[in-house]
């Protein structure tokens, strides 16, 4: 008779206005075991998880853990139930001390007052087992603003266990880690199992799921596909499951022509699914024999890391990849809204370098930010006033006086072309439904006549109606000859709407998809960066490009290269009492990768 899983969750829906994020979302897992979570962007799993937490409270469904319904109102409730959760956001204060932060929450206290032996007594086994990720120290009195990101990532973890969980959450927790701290972390995750501990693991890094986990949950449009046993199942063939198995071949004649890593073939510039349904708007311009109008080389900076590509007048180039991998970072480097660390940036062949939005307007660019109601809209003030911002500065600047008729008469024109439903342009932005809000903040930048446009996610958090309607406005960008850089967290937007795509993996690109390959197939494997051919990528260095880190971690490590070997033998000394399967085999996939085994 199987065993009763420990976490149950039943028939979970949450919908966020017209986006369903949930769709009765069945998901299972045993006690002593660590379970992945898998899916492409968008198909539920974090917000499966942030219900377990209670971050997110769901509209329907049941969690049952250890056959006891939960209730949560909140992350507090969670808490005393024995969950804890490690996010990429970090919930550190770091003005406070290490040992401080810790017991954030739960300090302990003698006579009314706060007992620091006791918090000491609560903590510091915790920093002592994870030692070796703070080079050999215990950084008990010093101050988390001090540390390094990977050193601050590993106190957020130890916050967690200082609880005490039956259930811990690690969302992404390894992605700022360096190696050797990686090697610590599945050392501890493994001492965890033994202890019936469940782990629940969610990671781009697919080597990562095979040297630890046991299980892994594949989820997608919101809800559960299958649950397999790691060991027992190819890296392609997860890939598969996180598409659909059967995605076809899109319509793209080798897409517009090929960037700086040479794609499939050269296109004609208008495009595959971008063109469907076009007949009757204007064809964007031939590009595959046009000079170049955008040219990035070297573009480093953040989490950036040596990115090239270029882009013809009319083309639509998408930037894919999983959430988080830099793909907002270069778009508002390429807006001079991030410092540039290096690189060049050439636009109809002159040498730009804007320092400010304001001097990226003047060059030609564009930008709609990932974040409309912060960034793309003053939410309070009126239709018009929002459409007339990026304009009046050039009205001025040219000595146009500015007047009310010629900016309403201006603004109506602007929406009427992509489609805009409003009552009077003198209420505010705010009472307009978020598809028509988004409009606006395309639609804005129409008179300033861009030569690139720059588009961060810019269909997220509406109904698929407005999201048609908002790549019709895409379309008519790249038709008037204008080029577009299209950021989305959905593989099937970018197939629908671009010419080939770009996909980055921690600050790179690693992909370049167009022509017969630019399916959601390919994408979602050039994401988890196993190789395209139909192969299993192969566990050792698959899923972890060169350091296995991001570009802070890969500076962190060659900062300390003379003493990481003498971290290492710290590591697997303090891993001998963890002799389990997978602690090994994580300290072997991790290791090979350390001499250069990743691709």
């Amino acid at each position: 008779m199987d065993t009763p899983p420990f976490l149950r969750m039943s028939g979970v829906h949450k919908r966020y206005g017209g986006v369903t994020a949930l769709a009765g979302a069945d998901f299972g897992a045993q006690a002593g075991s660590v379970h992945a979570v898998l899916g492409p962007n968008g198909s539920g799993k974090s917000t499966l998880l942030k219900v377990l937490t209670g971050v997110v409270r769901p509209d329907a469904g049941e969690v049952l853990l250890a056959d006891r319904r939960l209730r949560p109102r909140g992350p507090r409730d969670t808490l005393a139930a024995g969950v804890s959760a490690v996010y990429q956001e970090l919930s550190l204060i770091e003005d406070f001390t290490v040992l401080d932060n810790l017991v954030l929450g739960v300090e302990p206290t003698r006579f009314g007052l706060r007992d620091r032996r006791a918090a000491r007594a609560r903590a510091l086994p915790w920093l002592e087992r994870f030692a070796p990720a703070f080079g050999g120290r215990v950084p008990a009195e010093e101050r988390v603003g001090d540390l390094d990101p990977g050193e601050r990532q590993v106190v957020e973890i130890c916050k967690a266990l200082v609880r005490d969980p039956r259930v811990l959450v690690l969302d992404e927790a390894t992605a700022s880690l360096r190696r050797a701290q990686v090697r610590v972390l599945f050392d501890v995750v493994a001492e965890l199992r033994e202890r019936d501990v469940l782990i629940l693991f969610i990671t781009h890094r697919l080597a990562e799921i095979r040297a630890v986990c046991d299980r892994a949950t594949i989820m997608r449009n919101g809800r559960d596909v299958t649950t397999v046993t790691v060991g027992e199942t190819a890296e392609r063939e997860l890939v598969e499951l996180m598409s659909d198995g059967s995605a076809p071949a899109a319509a793209h004649p080798g897409g517009a022509a090929s960037g700086a890593g040479g794609g499939d073939g050269a296109g004609d510039g208008t495009a595959g699914a971008r063109a469907e349904g076009r007949a009757a708007e204007p064809e964007a311009p031939q590009t595959s024999e046009a000079a170049p109008l955008l040219e990035v080389s070297g573009l480093a900076g953040g989490l950036l890391d040596d990115v090239s590509f270029h882009l013809r007048p009319g083309e639509v180039l998408g930037l894919g990849g999983l959430q988080g991998q830099g793909q907002s970072e270069l778009l508002a480097t390429l807006f001079g809204a991030r410092r540039r660390g290096g690189g060049s940036v050439r636009l109809d062949g002159r040498p730009v370098h804007p320092r400010s939005p304001k001097q990226a307007v003047r060059a030609g660019f564009a930008y709609v930010p990932g974040n409309r109601g912060v960034q793309g809209l003053a939410l309070g003030r009126p239709i018009l006033e929002n459409f007339s911002l990026p304009s009046v500065g050039r009205r001025a600047a040219l000595g146009v006086a500015l007047s009310k008729r010629r900016e309403t008469a201006a603004a109506r024109a602007v929406a009427e072309r992509i489609g805009t439903r409003y009552g009077s342009l003198d209420d505010p932005v705010s009472t307009l439904s978020g598809g028509n809000q988004q409009k606006i903040v395309v639609g804005k930048w129409f008179p300033t006549e861009p030569r690139v446009v720059l588009m961060d996610d810019p269909a997220k958090g509406i109904d698929v109606g407005a999201k048609a309607e908002m790549f019709a406005v895409v379309s008519e960008l790249a038709a008037s000859g204008a080029a577009v850089v299209l950021g989305s967290s959905d593989d099937r937007e970018l197939v629908e709407v671009c010419d080939r795509v770009l996909v980055l993996f921690e600050g790179r690109i690693v992909d370049e998809v167009a022509g017969e390959r630019l399916n959601e197939d390919t994408l979602i494997a050039s994401s988890m960066h196993v190789n395209g051919d139909g192969g299993d990528g192969g566990t050792e260095g698959s899923a972890l490009p060169e350091a296995g880190t991001g570009p802070e971690a890969r500076a962190a490590e060659a900062a300390e290269a003379a003493a990481e070997p003498t971290a290492a033998t710290g590591v697997g000394g303090a891993a001998a009492g963890a002799s389990t399967e997978a602690s090994g085999e994580a300290r072997r996939t991790l290791g090979s990768d350390e001499k250069g085994g990743a691709a």
